[in-house]
């Protein structure tokens, strides 16, 4: 029975803890939920600079479905973009590399780990910046009373 649902749910964890519910959703509302996360994660990393010290090369920029992060020389960049065809969101970091991230519970959730796409970047973050200041989570709290 449990192996039945491991290709639905997120984590294997997550079927023994409670049960997963992954957003069934159309297209456009795929659309309008990831254009919501990618939105807000922009605002907050375009502003990010008024609340850390950031390199001279920092830079953020969205276009087209793609957030760019540039951090600096030496941490890197990420890009966080729309996945359409698999509604998904795809994210690369230049610390935990490549990530997939499907909608569950209201939480873009990677299925190898089961933690949310907003949790990884809240936790980098605050490693890059040395910083408690970071309050990337609380865009997660924000899209859960959205949709």
């Amino acid at each position: 029975m449990l192996t039945s649902l491991r290709p639905m749910c997120s984590h294997w964890n997550l079927i023994i803890k409670r049960t997963c519910q992954i957003t069934t959703f159309n297209q456009n509302d795929y659309e309008r939920i990831a254009e919501y996360t990618l939105e807000h994660l922009y605002d907050y990393l375009d502003q990010l600079p008024d609340q850390v010290n950031v390199e001279p090369e920092y830079d953020v920029s969205y276009a087209m479905g793609v957030l760019t992060a540039k951090i600096s020389n030496k941490v890197g960049t990420y890009v966080i973009n729309k996945q359409s065809p698999n509604r998904q969101i795809w994210l690369s970091s230049p610390y935990s590399g490549p990530k997939r991230y499907d909608f569950i519970d209201k939480k873009w959730i990677y299925s190898h780990d089961g933690l949310s796409m907003h949790y990884l970047l809240q936790n980098e973050f605050e490693k890059i910046f040395g910083n408690d200041k970071i309050r990337i989570i609380e865009l997660e709290k924000d899209l859960a009373k959205h949709v």
